[in-house]
């Protein structure tokens, strides 16, 4: 098959659009138009001068009995514009067209050939024979980002197709009228020099240089988010940082750094302040900028803050970011950002990007800045000797996991070959939770290496390998990015102290007032997926039921919001509903369940939202709200279920659920990590996730670490899991018969 996404450096001369392929080259072929699609064909392609729609050609795509299963055309477009939608039409006419189908493709890339759209007739399903007809496809154009386009004919499966007669539109504009937007891109961005090293491999740390790294870091950052000329894409940023770092390393005096960051900032370009800023002091902020030290310390000269205040005011003007968008949820997506990922461990230059990266992401597009227990402008100092002295490739990785773990935000999930090794290949099959502060066997992952045998439900693990487990909590609890501490111990569970590189554990447990020494095998982690019991759907677990005659069960995993008809017969007669939250909903319950649960619409949630023009400043949402008008909805008690396994959409669920009134929210802490998730790629091939918007209810209280409103607390203890049974569900089942 080809490849639909490959990486193509080749574009056409400039000319005008050759779609009625009447203009043919020096070598016959229709100007512009490859038809050996980047030399992947093994189908016939060429022009046919026979069968046409208009004028002397068309171009057929012919399988016969070639190899593979896929031919295509491509014409490529090698200028910007100034548009939102792409609509590309042609004619088409197909012969015997089977096991696939015939149509138009286009793609937009932006100017790192990187694409940003692609659309095909795939969802027509044009096959079989069809006379001549035209069809046509669209694709959004990103005015910012789109750099070229691509586009052409594509046949995938056997038969034959013809192709004449096309034309390409830029909003409704014939793409030779459309607006040519030029690409200001300084030639920094096509140096490659510094992609795999920064020229610094060590830092030494004496006198003042940790002070001045600080203020670097804190200005990088500042003018990356803010100055018009880096909005617009003009510098390889991470480059520049590169470039001055040797420079501040050898500044002797405060005056010296002053003068050294004045010229910096001067080099970048005027500014433009606007007349409004009114923006700046809305009574709808709900997180104010924090700055750091850029406007309150002694180091820099009085020219140089006053040059950096213009420069912040002006950033309101910027309504586009080369580093940083807003998704159509409004958190934000980090652009154009360097991974680094062929080195594991970086040099000393970058390992101290991959800190001010991070650092200023959060600063100034973290909701939930202001919800830490330590403050962030205190992280950037403590970290630089952190990362600076890191001595190899796991030195790094755990660094930045520790300084991740900072966030308290339990989505600040992290991916890394690096860490995954760190961790270990090996995990014991069996499942356990910290029920009344001891870790307690709940259940079972696999049932293998008679672990049913050694280690039985209800079973407490006092020590592993000779070590307490409460030694172990507080071994490993920097290194957990949690929202509170009911997820902190669920996921010290997960990563460390059920994972490790060993692959028979001792265990000391306790059981029956007595302790007992186990041997455990433990099997290789990528084989157990833990997921389907801690928060999926295991096979079994009916998504709804009765769990008596007069008491309706749902839960959350498990859960389809086609299934509401069914579920209203089945609970017609029914007192009460538990709706177990403790897992993750996948399909609808926010809006479903509200329009069986509720009369009439009320407001459940708000959000506040970052700003590409004020980095660093959120403002309020209006109020979500979830429900329709109904005359008869569902007259019974409504409980919900939560505990730390109630995360992010399960939260936003159950905050949704407590807006009909009367519902009682049963259990202990949630998650507290709610809202849409934005990634962060850092040097050394590590990414990282963070909450993108914040998340509160209709009166302000905030969701974030704090989770969801509880009415009653009940967990469940030791005694219940020897039992098998489950306290929320019997206080549930206890208050509805009340």
């Amino acid at each position: 098959m080809l490849c639909w996404c490959c990486y193509v450096t080749t574009v056409c001369a400039q000319q005008p659009f050759n779609g009625n392929l009447e203009t043919l080259d020096s070598t016959g072929v229709p100007l512009g138009w490859d038809l050996s699609y980047y030399h992947q064909n093994t189908y016939r392609v060429q022009l046919d001068s026979t069968i046409r729609r208009q004028g002397k050609y068309a171009i057929v795509i012919a399988s016969d009995s070639a190899q593979g299963n896929s031919g295509a055309f491509a014409y490529q477009v090698p200028y910007a514009y100034r548009g939102k939608l792409l609509t590309l039409v042609g004619a088409i006419k197909t012969a015997d067209v089977h096991d696939g189908f015939a149509g138009l493709w286009l793609r937009v890339r932006d100017a790192n050939r990187s694409q940003l759209e692609f659309g095909s007739m795939e969802h027509q399903q044009l096959h079989g024979t069809h006379d001549w007809k035209e069809y046509y496809i669209q694709v959004p154009y990103d005015d910012f980002e789109g750099a070229s386009i691509e586009l052409g004919g594509m046949l995938l499966g056997k038969g034959k197709v013809w192709f004449d007669s096309l034309r390409l539109y830029l909003d409704d504009i014939p793409i030779d009228q459309a607006p040519k937007r030029l690409i200001k891109r300084q030639t920094s961005l096509q140096d490659t020099s510094y992609n795999h090293h920064s020229g610094v491999d060590t830092i030494l740390l004496g006198g003042k240089e940790q002070e001045y790294l600080v203020l670097l870091g804190q200005l990088w950052g500042f003018l990356k988010y803010h100055h018009p000329t880096i909005a617009a894409g003009n510098y390889d940023w991470d480059m520049e940082l590169f470039k001055i770092l040797p420079q501040v390393l050898t500044c002797q005096d405060n005056q010296t750094l002053s003068s050294l960051f004045e010229h910096w900032v001067d080099g970048l370009g005027s500014v433009t302040v606007p007349s409004d800023t009114t923006s700046f002091v809305s009574s709808n902020i709900a997180l104010q900028a924090d700055y750091g030290v850029l406007f309150s310390n002694h180091l820099f000269s009085p020219q140089l803050i006053r040059k950096l205040q213009m420069i912040r005011s002006s950033s309101s003007n910027n309504r586009r970011h080369y580093y940083v968008q807003l998704a159509s949820a409004d958190n934000p997506v980090f652009t154009h950002e360097k991974s680094y990922d062929q080195q594991e461990y970086p040099d000393a230059g970058i390992r101290l990007l991959a800190l001010y990266r991070y650092w200023n992401i959060i600063q100034y597009f973290c909701p939930n800045r202001a919800l830490m227990d330590e403050p962030w402008n205190d992280v950037l100092s403590t970290f630089i000797p952190l990362v600076i002295h890191a001595a190899d490739k796991n030195a790094y990785t755990t660094t930045l996991v520790q300084l991740i773990s900072k966030i308290q935000d339990t989505h600040a999930f992290i991916q890394s070959p690096v860490y995954e090794r760190i961790l270990g290949n090996y995990r014991l099959p069996f499942r356990a939770k910290f029920i009344e502060n001891q870790l307690t066997v709940t259940d079972y992952y696999l049932d293998t290496l008679g672990v049913q045998d050694h280690i039985k439900v209800g079973d407490v693990i006092e020590q592993i390998n000779g070590v307490p487990v409460h030694d172990l909590v507080k071994a490993y609890s920097p290194f957990i990015p949690a929202s509170n501490n009911a997820t902190l111990l669920r996921e010290l569970i997960r990563t460390y102290l059920l994972r490790g590189h060993q692959q028979t554990y001792s265990l000391l447990i306790r059981r029956d007032n007595q302790n007992l020494s186990v041997e455990q095998q433990a099997v290789e982690a990528q084989k157990v997926n833990t997921y389907m019991l801690d928060f999926g759907a295991p096979k079994g677990k009916e998504p709804y039921r009765l769990l008596q005659p007069n008491i309706g069960y749902i839960y959350c995993a498990n859960f389809k919001a086609s299934s509401i008809p069914d579920i209203e017969k089945l609970f017609k007669d029914t007192k009460g509903i538990i709706i177990d939250m403790r897992g993750y909903p996948t399909d609808d319950m926010t809006h479903s369940l509200a329009g069986y649960l509720k009369s009439a619409p009320s407001d459940f949630i708000r959000f506040s939202i970052g700003s590409i023009a004020h980095p660093g400043q959120f403002t309020w949402s209006s109020p979500v709200s979830s429900g329709v008008e109904r005359s008869d909805p569902y007259p019974g008690k409504v409980v919900v279920l939560v505990d730390e396994y109630t995360q992010s959409n399960a939260e936003f669920v159950t905050m949704s659920l407590q807006s009909r009134l009367g519902t009682r929210v049963m259990g202990s802490s949630s998650a507290g990590a709610d809202g849409n998730i934005s990634s962060i790629p850092l040097p050394g091939n590590l990414l990282t996730f963070m909450s993108g918007i914040g998340v509160y209810y209709p009166d302000g209280t905030n969701a974030q670490r704090v989770g969801v409103k509880v009415d009653q607390e009940i967990k469940r203890t030791i005694a219940g899991v020897r039992a098998g049974r489950d306290e929320l569900i019997d206080a549930a089942i206890q208050w509805i018969d009340k």
